[in-house]
């Protein structure tokens, strides 16, 4: 989430000039998680894909700006996004949040605008979990019944669907109004005299009220707009702690301040009212951690999140994407996802994550499939994209992580980054594609793009709450990239511009030649290191390794230099050649990128060569011949 950008700092010092130093050795990589296909999220911030409206007033309503539906996501559409790579769509934003429209004749309670921000609302203050957004749907009263539809839809795309859970905090005034029998409210048992019970589900500051920020640097809900619903006031007796933890009555401007924190059983000491996990258990398998926690008392809060994640998996959701999942104990994701797993051996579980101390943790004993690769890959990208970065801290970095790599999403924008093309990026859609190449070839982990990146978004616009630079999750509005693909419900990108079109078959070719290569599947080694010492020409511009399998032979080399073509003899050492199991002789290399790109591998007494002559900004997927 946006207002999770202090914790990201405080977690990019994590990843120390150790990490970043360490020697780089060949390596062939024997740990890599071995699976059948390379898979693509496509994430898709549902509220906006499908909108078509131009006005982008800033704080405009929903009836000024529009609004994206479940229903703007026609077979048509999703055919579109399986054909462009994808093998999953993440559809954000989904579950019922705090907003600002007036859905009263539909038996849904008005939020309170100073306690909401941007006229949407944030997709991670959510207020009934067994619910879905109303603006999503054409009518609000069959809203649920409308996404039940596109979930059929979906699958019968060829695609699956993951949704977000938020479990760290929910919004400020949470009201379920359709929980399944037996299933009471967050808060609605809790004993509000204490600050901390074990099954409570919030921390209370007792004897005091909730009061609004004191808003600073001309900020000021609904930019000023006069409206009914902001009266600087908000009723909450006693105050709770807010969704990042602080614990004062009156939480900061930059405080998560429209949420509220869960108790997962942690005291405010820090000690906890939960059973630890054995040390063995990191290498236990889901059913083994079901069977630990299936007689154990649990706190309240760990039962109220798995029986939401079981009921969205029982509607046909094929996993979560998990909001500030470090905010909340390993044990209890143990908990949780070997419940999932029972219920769904394949659900897809992904976990924003911003510590790599504890990467290893949360995928062994918290039993996550994946977590975001952001603090050490993309913030390396990233740097490198803009200039003052160098390609030699790469390979570092996945040697580090190699008996993880397969578990680490990559990806070079999502809802909280900025647009590549921004200028407070790289400003050039161009100065994406080295990235993504090796972002999306690199490793067995998935990769993800999100809506808008395969034109070039720049996301200009100032809507409300959400600024330039990223595409606001907070106001309503549309996207003007996807909006001319979308092209009145065509999906054909009839008004996109011929250099919009050209970036996005880039991303087509390379991502559905991802999801189709054996050799990504398979063994990697670096080729950084040994070039760097032993080839003329060669600099931390450019960057170059190898996947193989079986079946399949690459040889990747990408420039990320934005003006200078370079040329030289890419030299492949004895190590590899003989895991190729390769004779000396020449051997035809043929670009995966664009076909006419060929080139001949020499093998000299064991060692392998090829000339390489890369413009800027190329990249090259070799795939060796015979």
């Amino acid at each position: 989430m946006k207002y999770a950008s202090t914790i990201k700092k405080l977690a990019a010092v994590l990843l120390t000039l150790t990490t970043l130093s360490c020697k780089t050795e060949l390596k062939n990589t024997k740990n890599m998680q071995k699976t059948a296909q390379k898979e693509v999220i496509y994430q898709v911030f549902t509220r906006l894909f499908g909108n078509t409206n131009e006005t982008n007033k800033q704080w405009g309503t929903l009836a000024e700006n529009g609004v994206g539906k479940f229903n703007d996501f026609t077979p048509k559409a999703l055919k579109e996004i399986k054909d462009f790579g994808a093998t999953y769509i993440w559809y954000t934003g989904v579950p019922h949040h705090a907003v600002i429209t007036d859905y009263t004749e539909y038996g849904i309670s008005n939020d309170d605008a100073d306690v909401v921000k941007g006229r949407a609302g944030s997709p991670y203050a959510v207020k009934d979990y067994y619910q879905v957004n109303p603006d999503l749907a054409e009518d609000p009263a069959n809203r649920m019944e409308e996404f039940e539809a596109l979930i059929k839809r979906t699958h019968e795309a060829g695609l699956k669907l993951i949704i977000d859970i938020v479990p760290n905090h929910v919004a400020r005034h949470y009201e379920g109004k359709n929980n399944p029998e037996g299933v009471t409210d967050f808060g609605a048992e809790d004993s509000t005299d204490v600050v901390y019970a074990k099954d409570n589900s919030f921390y209370y500051i007792p004897g005091s009220s909730f009061k609004i920020p004191h808003w600073q640097n001309g900020y000021v809900p609904l930019g000023g707009t006069k409206d009914s619903l902001v009266n600087g006031n908000f009723e909450e007796n006693p105050a709770k702690w807010t969704g990042n933890g602080s614990r004062d009555a009156q939480p900061d401007q930059n405080d998560w301040y429209e949420t509220i924190k869960v108790n997962y059983g942690v005291k405010p000491n820090g000690t906890t009212d939960f059973d630890s996990l054995p040390a063995d258990f990191k290498d236990r398998d889901p059913e083994a951690h079901f069977e630990f926690w299936k007689d154990k008392e649990v706190p309240g809060s760990w039962k109220k999140f798995r029986d939401i994640a079981l009921f969205w998996t029982a509607k046909g959701v094929d996993g979560f994407r998990y909001d500030m999942a470090e905010m909340v104990p390993v044990e209890f994701w143990s908990y949780m996802n070997s419940a999932i797993k029972r219920k769904n051996p394949d659900a897809f579980l992904l976990a924003e994550v911003y510590n790599p101390a504890m990467y290893r943790d949360y995928i062994h004993k918290g039993k996550m499939d994946y977590l975001y690769d952001k603090v050490e890959l993309y913030d390396t990208l990233k740097y490198i994209m803009q200039g003052y970065g160098s390609t030699d801290h790469i390979a570092p970095i996945i040697e580090a992580q190699h008996d993880i790599e397969g578990h680490l999403l990559h990806f070079l924008e999502n809802h909280d980054e900025q647009r590549i093309v921004s200028p407070d990026f790289a400003g050039n859609a161009e100065k994406g594609k080295p990235a993504m190449v090796v972002s999306a070839t690199i490793t067995t982990a998935p990769t993800m793009v999100y809506f808008g990146q395969e034109f070039g978004e720049p996301a200009k616009e100032d809507l409300g709450f959400g600024d330039p630079t990223r595409t606001s999750i907070f106001d309503y509005g549309s996207v003007p990239s996807v909006r001319k693909w979308v092209n009145n419900g065509k999906f054909d990108g009839g008004k996109n511009s011929e250099e919009e079109l050209k970036l996005r078959d880039f991303y087509k070719k390379l991502l559905n030649f991802t999801t189709n290569s054996p050799a990504l599947m398979g063994d990697y080694a670096d080729l950084q290191k040994y070039n760097r010492e032993h080839t003329e020409w060669y600099n931390d511009k450019v960057y170059s390794f190898v996947r193989w399998s079986e079946e399949e032979k690459l040889i990747i080399v990408t420039n990320f230099d934005a003006q200078d073509a370079f040329g030289f003899e890419l030299q492949l050492p004895q190590e590899v050649i003989a895991q190729w199991n390769l004779a000396d002789g020449n051997y035809k290399v043929t670009d995966q990128l664009n076909t006419e790109k060929t080139g001949n591998l020499k093998i000299t007494g064991g060692k392998g060569q090829i000339r390489i002559d890369v413009n800027p900004l190329e990249s090259f997927i070799f795939k060796v011949g015979s």
